[in-house]
């Protein structure tokens, strides 16, 4: 044992003791050589009582003693690591420059002596002294900390991987600190630890480690941000579908991030957008499809998405609702549940200010109202069309803004996505039991789509052909909606080639109040007769077919059209095509059995007096507007 007259004195009251008996004990490990090892911790001992001594001097002479014990004794001191360690941290911060000075010196001894002995390093018992000191606030301390796990990463026989979770969030911590130095050893100690990952997954704890990097995903801190997504990101390509059931808390820190449009922000967004397509690529993996339904939790993933498809940005709700229809796409059984509580948020969604996110959102309709029925076009659910269509409906009757600026593209986009002739249908028995003036905007809105836009070119083919079993049905059905509105009425039967009963319901104009709006439908008529979709109608009435019965029927309804018209350029528009017809129609006698509309076997007795009835309501209706604006109910 070594005598007490020499450890006594640094525990003596009297600082200059003190620093003798410091003094003392280093000469002693000086003296002992190697044999000191045998004696370090009698040596050791009362030298780390005077590092924390009040006396600035006192605290100066430990360092040195200690170092020259710990140079001595070298591989002996690990057993005292942790106290050391602690101490030494503590030093770092110390107010006295020469104090910290001393202090580093044996931090730099102390790194070549685990560097060296990292075989007998007892590293399970450090981390939860690394884990405790991690989440200091000084500066030094932290940089002190940092140096360590840097080090200790950096042995080939020490595994820091294993301990990951640990220090993560503390480093995360740190990289708020002010200090550039700081940041900057993070960055590299992170980058260093997401290097050895991609050698050597196994050792992580990889769903304790993603928690945590979701967490610092969505700081608003950005170098934070930034890192921590480009570990995500790193995470979705090492571990792969593994990170499936942490889709929702992936969700949630990188779909906010597909916002960002600035400069400083670039590489944040770029990740986040990395890491979507990865996500992506996971869920539509067909080899390994059945086990990623089983990981990824549908029901929180479809929360996060429901809460960010009201986010203010373009970018993250287009994404939010390409997911949607991916994982529609991709697991349609699955996501049945959670399609009637998406209806109303999509609905919603349709009357965003961008065409791009309700072209999405369309999409995404669609993509739901076809997975719940088969895919078989004349197996189509008519109940869910109704339910969906009706509920579209109701908004454009609710926000004329909305009837106004998005309803055309609303409905030719669903004719596309769905089959246009059942969207037709539906709406058409919709609206017969709508309220009247409602149906009549929503009948001439349908019926311009149905006549100029180019995605209705095949089912404006389709109603041309009314000889057609099918095509007069579908006919019927829309006339019956189409009643409510005399001039697209009017249009319909032009278009299927009943021309006959057009003449017939042009002199009941003569019974119809001719409003403004009338005469400027009767305008847009003309205008469209003139466009090449009514090409094959202008080429009737110099044909010879049928016994010339189409083109007399023609002319004669095209003649009355012509009458109800104020002496407008319409009037003159259609005047001048007129006189281009020849005068044979008005000489040849009529064969009624050969005209298009008579073989079509319609019965357009019952269709004229549904239209007499329709308008007969109209005009009972509107008379009591009028009174209503005089004589208001009393309430």
């Amino acid at each position: 044992e070594i005598d007490t007259k020499i450890t006594t004195p640094a525990i003596s009251r009297d600082p200059n003791r003190r620093k003798g008996g410091l003094i003392g004990l280093a000469a002693t490990s000086l003296g002992l050589g190697k044999d000191s090892e045998r004696y370090v911790g009698e040596l050791v001992t009362p030298i780390l009582n005077c590092l924390s001594d009040p006396d600035v001097r006192v605290r100066y002479f430990a360092c040195e003693s200690l170092y020259n014990v710990v140079k001595v004794a070298r591989a002996a001191i690990i057993p005292f690591f942790p106290d050391l360690f602690s101490a030494l941290s503590r030093l770092v911060t110390d107010s006295d420059q020469m104090v910290k000075d001393g202090s580093e010196l044996l931090d730099r001894l102390l790194k070549d002596i685990v560097t060296e002995s990292s075989q007998i390093f007892n590293l399970e018992a450090f981390i939860p002294l690394l884990k405790e000191r991690i989440y200091v606030n000084n500066s030094f301390a932290r940089q002190y900390v940092i140096s360590w796990i840097s080090i200790l990463n950096a042995v080939p026989e020490i595994n820091m991987l294993i301990y990951l979770t640990d220090i993560l969030d503390g480093l995360f911590t740190m990289l708020e600190d002010n200090t550039l130095e700081i940041q900057r050893m993070c960055e590299t100690t992170l980058s260093q630890f997401l290097k050895s990952i991609r050698y050597d997954s196994t050792s992580v704890r990889m769903e304790d480690t993603i928690n945590i990097l979701i967490i610092h995903a969505q700081s608003t801190n950005e170098l934070i941000k930034s890192i921590a997504i480009t570990w995500i990101r790193e995470f979705v390509q090492t571990f792969g579908p593994n990170v499936l059931p942490h889709a929702s808390g992936i969700f949630t820190a990188i779909l906010p991030c597909l916002e960002y449009n600035v400069e400083s922000k670039k590489n944040i967004k770029e990740c986040a957008v990395s890491v979507n397509n990865s996500m992506m690529s996971l869920i539509s993996s067909k080899e390994h499809k059945s086990k990623n339904i089983e990981k990824i939790d549908l029901r929180s993933v479809m929360e996060v998405l429901s809460q960010y498809l009201t986010h203010n940005s373009v970018h993250t709700k287009i994404a939010v609702l390409k997911w949607i229809h991916h994982l529609f796409t991709h697991f349609p059984n699955e996501m049945s549940p959670h399609a009637s509580s998406l209806g109303a948020n999509l609905l919603g969604i349709l009357s965003d200010n961008s065409d791009e996110v309700v072209l999405q959102c369309l999409s995404v309709l669609a993509k739901i109202l076809n997975s719940t029925h088969n895919d078989d076009s004349r197996d189509f659910n008519k109940a869910h069309y109704r339910k969906f269509l009706l509920s579209l409906l109701n908004l454009f009757s609710e926000e004329k803004k909305f009837l106004d600026n998005r309803a055309s593209l609303i409905i030719r986009q669903l004719c596309v996505l769905l089959n246009a002739e059942y969207i037709y249908r539906t709406f058409s028995e919709i609206i017969d039991e709508e309220v009247i003036k409602f149906a009549s905007t929503m009948v001439r809105l349908l019926n311009m789509i149905l006549l100029t836009s180019p995605e209705l070119f095949e089912l404006r083919n389709s109603l041309r052909d009314i000889t057609n079993e099918h095509s007069a049905n579908l006919f019927k059905c829309l006339y019956k909606s189409w009643a409510h509105c005399p001039v697209s009425t009017l249009s319909l039967c032009l278009l299927t080639q009943s021309y006959q009963h057009v003449s017939q319901l042009v002199v009941l104009f003569g019974d119809v109040e001719i409003t403004l709006d009338i005469l400027n439908e009767l305008d847009k008529l003309v205008q469209l007769i003139e466009s090449p979709i009514f090409a094959p109608l202008r080429l009737t009435l110099v044909s010879k077919s049928n016994n010339c019965a189409d083109a007399q029927h023609l002319a004669h309804a095209l003649f009355g059209i012509l009458m109800l018209l104020p002496q407008t350029d319409a009037f003159h528009l259609l005047k001048n095509r007129l006189q281009c017809v020849p005068n044979y129609w008005g000489q040849t006698p009529i064969n009624e059995n050969k005209s298009l509309q008579h073989q079509s076997n319609i019965d357009f007795e019952i269709l004229l007096e549904h239209f007499k009835k329709v308008q007969k309501a109209q005009r009972t209706l509107r008379i009591q507007q009028r009174r209503n604006i005089i004589l208001p109910e009393e309430t």
